[in-house]
């Protein structure tokens, strides 16, 4: 059983306390919208970087759908991302954070410094999406429990290696990162598991940690894929990011058939839609 210990009382607490179950328990899995506010992410760099613009997408795409807004200000993609400080992550997201907050929908934030993350929350955040599942930052259990906010734990590594088992090296992960949350007085009902498509991984094997996703239900905690744009479809079908729709819903509704209760997505009226008619269909049998 994984050990408590106090919680601090926050702003962010109360929220991120009630808004997960709710997320995980609906009958089609929820959609988590992408919010990039950074000039050089993999698919949309630059597009959202100016508050005005980032703003409208948010309603965009919550007129579309969308369950949770996840904004980032750091680009992870795994080829020429350029890692930047605390404060210019937060430079990036204090004008729009709080209006995208207002906005009304369960918002979380993408990165993996404890300190953006704790400046996130103190905004009205009530999810921390970390990359490095606990991993990177030592301060981000402590905060993710202190705060008493779900948390999405990402499967990744520096740089793919095409010889290991990448369905154990992302079991393997996952046992550290869910060590350290106890070990924190994280409780598994505050957790997301995300296996990091794209992340660490080489095409041949995100494909695979997808047609294999079912093996990691027995973690027994909620599964997040965001597999939207990513370069293994281009493999299959050689394309640019944008040119990617088609793949991406393919791989999101394998992953909702193989048990993933959240969808992260860039198209977000897409794959609603998609979503939902296989539900619908599904219905019918």
């Amino acid at each position: 059983m994984i050990a408590t210990m106090p919680r601090a009382s926050t702003a962010a607490g109360p929220a991120g306390h009630s808004v997960l179950p709710g997320l995980v328990s609906r009958p089609t899995p929820a959609v988590m919208g992408v919010l990039n506010v950074t000039p050089d992410s993999f698919s949309d760099g630059g597009q959202f970087d100016v508050p005005a613009r980032a703003l409208a997408q948010a309603r965009r795409m919550i007129a579309e759908g969308a369950d949770i807004i996840d904004i980032g200000a750091e680009s992870t993609r795994p080829y020429g991302s350029q890692p930047i400080t605390a404060d210019e992550e937060q430079s990036r997201l204090q004008p729009v954070l709080r209006e995208v907050v207002a906005l009304g929908i369960p918002v979380s934030i993408d990165s993996m410094k404890a300190a953006v993350v704790g400046w996130a929350l103190d905004q009205g955040a009530v999810i921390a999406n970390d990359v490095w599942g606990l991993q990177r930052d030592p301060g981000m259990a402590t905060l993710v429990a202190e705060r008493d906010v779900p948390v999405i734990l990402m499967h990744n590594r520096d740089s793919a290696d095409p010889s290991i088992d990448i369905m154990q090296d992302i079991a393997d992960f996952f046992a550290r990162s869910l060590d350290l949350a106890a070990k924190a007085g994280i409780s598994t009902d505050r957790i997301v598991l995300d296996p990091g498509i794209g992340f660490g991984k080489t095409s041949e094997q995100s494909m695979m940690a997808l047609a294999r996703l079912g093996e990691l239900e027995a973690f027994g905690l909620p599964l997040l894929v965001g597999a939207s744009r990513k370069r293994f479809i281009s493999t299959v079908t050689p394309s640019e990011p944008h040119q990617r729709l088609g793949g991406s819903i393919a791989a999101h509704l394998l992953a909702a058939q193989k048990g993933a209760r959240i969808i992260r997505a860039h198209d977000v009226a897409e794959t609603v839609q998609a979503l939902r008619v296989a539900a619908a269909i599904r219905d019918q049998e």
